[in-house]
């Protein structure tokens, strides 16, 4: 038999990372981070902008699970949550109701969070677009959650297919949100540059008339060929 946890435990004592390091990810497109990372990193498709022209984010990560149709976990992200921050709560992809509205994003807003990510849903669109506060779910539905517990706080947690841990950088932009854990960061940031590098050889060509590149050609060349 199951005892009754807490209504909420928050973990502390987290590091995170140094804010020069953060800041070298600002602007990173979360297609090359995927990329610098051997294709890993990237939330689930479904966890996207509420606003795209809102959506450019950085941050180290302040982490919660919101057991399915309960907002008290993300009230206690809330309360730990250090101005840019991001704030990143796995909800189980629950989608019976919501676990944000536009009164809680305004908050978290006020209160210098940099972003807001989770699996589960969010509602009132609007009143989180006017919040201005860049906010990632999997979707929208008019259903408000309980707040009945139990929430739990800065301990890992699985969301969108990755493991993340509270002070690993965030990063997200209009396709969706990519998780640096902190101790790649430097070796990730490395990596980026040169992918950051031959993206842009590439693009170079492509607007200077090209119809293919080695890599397709070579496929082409040692394709089987059927028929005249």
């Amino acid at each position: 038999m199951l005892d009754n946890p807490p209504l909420l435990t928050i973990h502390r004592g987290h590091h995170r990372p140094d804010k020069a390091l953060i800041e070298a990810f600002r602007g990173a497109q979360t297609s090359h981070l995927a990329d610098a990372m051997d294709g890993r990193g990237a939330l689930d498709w479904r966890i996207k902008p509420m606003d795209e022209a809102n959506a450019a984010f950085v941050g180290p990560a302040i982490t919660a699970f919101a057991y399915p149709a309960d907002i008290v976990a993300v009230y206690g992200a809330l309360s730990e949550a250090e101005p840019g921050d991001v704030i990143v709560v796995a909800n189980d992809a629950y989608t019976g109701t919501a676990v944000i509205g536009d009164l809680v994003a305004g908050m978290m807003k006020n209160k210098g969070v940099a972003a807001f990510v989770t699996d589960g849903l969010a509602r009132d669109r609007a009143g989180i677009v006017a919040a201005g506060l860049p906010l990632f779910a999997a979707g929208i539905m008019p259903a408000s959650p309980a707040a009945n517990g139990p929430g739990l706080v800065g301990a890992p947690i699985t969301i969108g297919g990755q493991h993340v841990r509270s002070g690993d950088i965030v990063v997200g932009d209009a396709d969706g949100v990519v998780v640096v854990p902190q101790d790649r960061a430097a070796a990730v940031l490395d990596r980026l540059a040169a992918v950051r590098a031959a993206e842009a050889k590439a693009v170079a060509n492509v607007e200077g008339g090209a119809t293919g590149n080695d890599r397709i050609r070579a496929f082409v060349a040692g394709a089987r060929i059927i028929g005249p």
